[in-house]
């Protein structure tokens, strides 16, 4: 494959007007969450700030860089280290992005018919999972088992199983707070000792939809948030809120389609092209995917709602089940059978590529190659890592690039608005940093969501007061 003719400029993040909002308004976001957000967006977590403050660093080259060289003309350039932040930082999520997209086509999915499913859940229950994050595991496990049940019953075969790869996503197009799961899912079921696998007949989406209600049901009674009166209210809607999408058949063949399949179910949770942040009026303007609708944010509010689907450190986004699972998967490369092509299918070889490098990552998002010099388009390489603060010290100023700003220092806000937390109950001002109460023990905030009023969430479309 020829190399892209560009040269590879490293990036600026803080030209961004995402940057520029995060470093105006982070400080004063951090001081007053807890009086002002922790209602409508969840409990603080202080993790969040942890991964601001790594955000802010991401591509400074203050805080250390890798040296690359072209072995032909010895040109140079200084590579900034990243933040590897998941959903906040941009340019690192697209990164672990193509190399999730990449990494599950070579090494996960099968030369098998695969369907994108999509489960979601009424508005009514969302909140619970945004105060209590671990039960985005179980809306997980209850797709899965809905699925399994519904497809193993579809396939005459003895001990069929299906596999699925489940990645949980928290956004709406407006960053509303909307727990979903995007399901890659084997278009029927592997069975016998010799990966054989029978296709599935078409489900019948209404089926599969209650019995993911039903399971949705059970284990939010289970773990305490919900009373069987709630249940009992939602069973009596003509629209329940749940649904289930199934998109068309995708071919094995269809290497393409697969790959930009698995990207986009952990894609990023905003767009830096469609944000427009207006320093002066301290807004941003945020754009619908179409482009024929916005939103406009106060600074401090989009920072809020960002932060509300930043995953806790270590929590686990996506899961795999069924002939997918880890242990399944482990069983069969200590068996030596990981690699056998399903015999339903002609063999095409199976040729593994080695995992991506950070320059063929950069390669694949920006067409452009890192290691070609832009002097002589020769090869370069990384020539040393720099960590040490003096050595970066005395390196960059050198370049004269030590403590080189583009724009001034953040501005100062003023002290929390009291009338705002008041206008939410004013207890709330009462209360330590970190102590906000959940909805689950104050009946007049579980509806309390800032994307839907309280009649959208009691009457929902299609379902009218009697």
């Amino acid at each position: 494959m020829a190399l892209p003719a560009a040269s590879y400029q490293p990036r600026r993040p803080q030209d961004s007007d995402y940057y520029h909002c995060v470093e105006d308004y982070f400080e004063t976001f951090v001081q007053e969450y807890d009086d002002r957000f922790a209602r409508q967006y969840g409990f603080w977590r202080p993790y969040i700030e942890k991964v601001i403050y790594r955000y802010l660093d991401c591509g400074d080259l203050s805080h250390g860089f890798a040296r690359v060289k072209c072995k032909d003309c010895g040109h140079e350039y200084l590579l900034a280290f990243s933040c590897k932040r998941r959903h906040f930082c941009p340019s690192c999520h697209q990164k672990r992005v193509v190399e999730f997209g990449e990494w599950l086509c070579m090494d996960v999915l099968k030369k098998v018919p695969h369907r994108h499913f999509i489960f979601s859940i009424p508005k009514i229950l969302r909140r619970y999972f945004l105060y209590d994050r671990k039960l985005l595991a179980g809306l997980s496990r209850c797709a899965w088992e809905s699925l399994k049940v519904f497809i193993q019953e579809a396939v005459p075969e003895k001990e069929p199983i299906p596999g699925a790869v489940i990645a949980i996503q928290t956004f709406g197009d407006a960053l509303g707070f909307n727990p979903h799961c995007h399901i890659l899912l084997t278009d029927g079921c592997f069975y016998g000792n010799k990966g054989m696998f029978r296709v599935a007949p078409p489900l019948e989406l209404k089926k599969l939809e209650a019995i993911f209600r039903h399971k949705v049901f059970r284990m939010l009674l289970n773990r305490g948030k919900i009373t069987k009166e709630l249940i009992a209210m939602l069973s009596t809607w003509r629209h329940s809120g749940f649904n289930v999408f199934c998109g068309n058949r995708i071919s094995p063949k269809d290497e393409t389609a697969m790959e930009n399949l698995a990207r986009y179910i952990i894609r990023a949770s905003f767009s830096q092209e469609r944000m427009r942040y207006l320093e002066q009026e301290g807004t941003v303007i945020y754009s619908s995917k179409d482009g024929r609708a916005s939103k406009t944010f106060p600074a401090l509010e989009w920072l809020a709602a960002m932060c509300s689907h930043i995953p806790n450190r270590g929590e686990q986004m996506v899961r795999y089940y069924g002939y997918y699972s880890n242990v399944s998967r482990g069983k069969r490369k200590e068996t030596g059978t990981d690699d056998a092509i399903p015999c339903i299918l002609e063999p095409e070889g199976n040729v593994r590529a080695l995992r991506k490098s950070w320059a063929r990552l950069i390669q694949k998002i920006y067409q452009v190659d890192p290691l070609v010099c832009p002097k002589c388009q020769g090869v370069m390489r990384i020539i040393s890592f720099i960590e040490d603060q003096q050595v970066i010290r005395d390196i960059l100023q050198h370049l004269g690039l030590w403590l080189v700003r583009s724009r001034p220092p953040p501005k100062i806000h003023n002290p929390p608005i009291r009338e705002y937390a008041n206008a939410f109950g004013g207890d709330m001002l009462r209360k330590p940093a970190g102590s906000a109460t959940c909805p689950q023990n104050e009946p007049d905030m579980i509806y309390g969501d800032p994307e839907y009023s309280w009649d959208e969430y009691i009457y929902p479309e299609g379902h009218t007061q009697s």
